[in-house]
Order: C-alpha cells, then structure tokens, then sequence
C-alpha cells in the first residue's frame, strides 16, 4: 500500500511522485483526472501495455518518443501501419523494441476503430467502466478490481492484445475513471472536482 510523503512545497503527496520531477508533474497535472478525448485514451491503454515487466519511469521517460513513433497515437493511422513500419519500430532506439507489444498496438488500432464504429467514440465505451462509490477500496490498495477484470475480459473477447486486469486498472486510475489518490494527497480534491464537473460521454 502507498502511504504519503511530504514534498519540498510541504504538501502532501502520494508517495511515487516524488522518485523524478517527471512523476512528480505526472501525478500533479494527469494522473486521476478524468480524460474523454479518444487519442489520450488508446496511448494511455498502449503505454500501460509497453510497460508490462518495466517501469513506468522508463515509459514516461520516452513517451514523446512514443508518439512520435505511433502518430500520436491517432489509431485511424496506426490501423493502416505495414510490416515495414513494424520493422521501423523495432530499430527505433527511443521507444522499448518489443515486436509483441508494437505488434499489439497495431492491432488494437484495428479494434479501436470497431469500438468507435459501434459506441461513437472510445470514450462512451471506457467510462461505461466507472466505478461507482460503492465499489471504491482503500486508494492504491489492489492492483485490479472487478471491473478492471470485466473491461480486460470484453477487449480480449474483442480482440485486444496486452491488456490484462492489472493493466486496465491502471488506465483506469490514470484516465479518471476512479480517484485512487490517497486521502490527504493535495491532488484528491483536485480530482474529485474534476470528476464532479467532468460531462460523461
């Protein structure tokens, strides 16, 4: 379990955020606040997938890397990428050069236009996995839930690749989608108003 830590302001935090000035803007500025806007969410979803047996230091460290190798992860283009642009990728020194993972990417572009075909866009299906207050635990207690487990079983029915429950759940947590900062972290009550003004698709 996280526990909170005191930063250099004097402010409480959740613990993670003070290993690098990076997470430390990363939990101020994104993590938790409720996100709808499609090209977010499925380079959320890829980069959680990339960081499977590594840190998200080292993905975030290299995100800009990321989307400028995967289009800004407009998934309309990245549907459209070729064996040669595979190839490309996995001499691309700035991202993590895993063929499985730039693989599943691919194809998850491929999927996320079936999602919007069928819901209008990749945010009317995500947030259909809010948690309600009810469901909620202790913040930064488990590393999946029931619902993450339900959201990763529909995308593998649908084709996803590399989006298990404990990697939907941290989408989940970074997207908005549940408020798992920590009791007494300045940015909780930042997030809750966030959600309680943030218009569900």
């Amino acid at each position: 379990m996280s526990s909170l830590i005191i930063c250099k302001d004097g402010k409480s935090r959740c613990n993670w955020c003070n290993a690098t000035d990076d997470y430390l803007n990363y939990h101020d500025t994104e993590w938790g606040f409720p996100v709808k806007d499609d090209k977010r969410l499925f380079e959320k979803l890829c980069l959680e997938s990339f960081q499977c047996g590594l840190s998200w230091r080292t993905i975030l460290e290299k995100r800009e890397n990321f989307r400028a190798a995967f289009c800004h992860f407009d998934f309309n283009r990245v549907a459209d990428f070729t064996q040669n642009d595979i190839e490309r990728l996995l001499k691309d020194k700035g991202i993590v050069r895993h063929r499985g993972k730039i693989e599943a990417v691919i194809n998850n572009a491929k999927q996320a236009l079936e999602l919007v075909a069928q819901y209008g866009s990749l945010a009317a299906f995500f947030w259909q996995y809010e948690a309600d207050i009810e469901q909620l635990t202790t913040p930064q207690s488990i590393s999946s839930s029931a619902l993450s487990v339900a959201l990763s079983k529909e995308l593998k029915k649908r084709g996803w690749k590399f989006i298990g429950p404990t990697t939907a759940y941290a989408f989940m947590q970074a997207m908005g989608l549940i408020n798992d900062h920590l009791e007494g972290c300045i940015i909780r009550s930042e997030v809750d108003n966030a959600r309680r003004h943030f218009i569900r698709p």
